[in-house]
């Protein structure tokens, strides 16, 4: 989110900016247009390169190494290089650099993320002589020992500290944490605060996509829905009769999520009827029901399954493998990730971010200047 805000603020700021993810790990297959072939690289560079127009920069670079799964062991079997991350990372930036006026990496996590494979976000920083701008979740004494640890690695790489940015801070807090936070930044480290983002509660809320991927199903119906956000509150476990669940779907909010196990017909078959009343009388319906049970013992009936599918435009209803205790735990757990499909949260993301970052004090601190020739880099972490 915080690489988003930034990168969306240099571009105003100077005419080609680069990004960098160094080391990922989440994978998606994209074309690489100049050497027309398919290759694999971190999904966050593939948001960044389409939501920003970054079409000059070659995927490869902006994506130099990837560690999937079985890589780990692959490295400490002694199968791969030990100074080939450097390597790469190092090519990658000097292509990047070369072709921008100021390259923006994004770190994976902590700063010690990557130790195992001698490609920590600090170590990494250090090869580029890149300055580091970390970034942590809202609180004062848990938040600030956070940063603690990350710049004590920073500092054992000799990686300059450009500022901290805060964000998810809850609202009414947000001037507490810019007081203290700053007050304890100034006086230990010498650093500045570069940023407190108050918390934006639907930038945590999974779109139906996301649950489809969390669960590893797809939804029977309400494909086109997909893209829906719910958030954690409205999250609904039926465990009632059919009755009282009709009468809290017309007295709790349109948008909620319910939860029921999948031999609950009379409900699945109640959810449909009301979808179908609301729609006969222009009445606002965005609810959607998750069928949990595990697929070795229960199956969803096939006569309602073809209901659902014969249902025109049906409500979104989503068969889970889980048992419904394990899916509510899941989702209450679970952070959505930002994604290309879902470009409201990713415009959204932007425009609560930037505003709060001080992008004047940040390029002071980073020696840069949209005037500058010499091109330098800032790694977000």
């Amino acid at each position: 989110s915080t690489s988003l805000a930034l990168m969306s603020g240099l571009q105003k700021r100077f005419d080609k900016v680069g990004f960098m993810k160094p080391v990922g790990q989440v994978c998606l297959p994209v074309w690489e247009e100049d050497i027309k072939q398919e290759i694999q690289v971190d999904k966050d560079v593939v948001v960044m390169k389409q939501h920003f127009g970054l079409d000059p920069l070659p995927y490869r670079y902006m994506s130099p190494v990837l560690i999937p799964k079985g890589y780990t062991r692959n490295y400490l079997d002694g199968n791969i290089r030990e100074d080939i991350h450097e390597e790469l990372i190092r090519q990658a930036y000097d292509k990047i650099s070369r072709a921008t006026d100021v390259v923006l990496m994004e770190g994976t996590g902590h700063a010690a993320v990557g130790s195992i494979v001698g490609a920590s976000n600090a170590r990494v920083a250090s090869w580029i002589g890149a300055e580091m701008v970390l970034v942590a979740n809202g609180g004062l004494g848990s938040t600030f020992d956070e940063l603690d640890l990350n710049k004590n690695l920073c500092d054992q790489h000799n990686v300059p500290i450009a500022g901290v940015i805060i964000n998810k801070v809850i609202p009414d807090k947000l001037e507490q944490t810019r007081h203290y936070i700053g007050k304890a930044l100034d006086t230990n480290w010498g650093v500045p605060l570069l940023g407190v983002v108050p918390d934006r509660p639907f930038l945590g809320c999974p779109a139906l996509k996301d649950l489809e991927r969390l669960f590893g199903c797809k939804l029977l119906s309400g494909k086109d829905k997909s893209l829906r956000h719910y958030t954690v509150r409205d999250l609904n476990l039926v465990a009632t009769s059919l009755s009282v669940f009709l009468e809290n779907l017309r007295i709790k909010p349109t948008r909620t999520l319910y939860v029921c196990h999948v031999s609950r017909e009379d409900i699945i078959l109640g959810f449909l009827a009301e979808y179908q009343r609301r729609k006969c009388r222009n009445e606002p319906f965005e609810a959607a029901l998750i069928a949990c049970g595990r697929t070795d013992r229960f199956s969803l009936d096939p006569q309602v399954l073809d209901m659902i599918e014969q249902t025109k435009k049906a409500p979104p209803i989503m068969r889970s493998p889980y048992t419904c205790r394990e899916a509510m735990e899941m989702i209450h757990n679970y952070t959505p990730k930002l994604n290309m499909a879902d470009s409201d949260r990713v415009s959204t993301t932007v425009n609560h971010y930037e505003p709060y970052i001080d992008f004047d004090l940040l390029l002071e601190r980073t020696g840069n200047t949209p005037s500058d020739n010499n091109v330098k880099s800032a790694a977000a972490m």
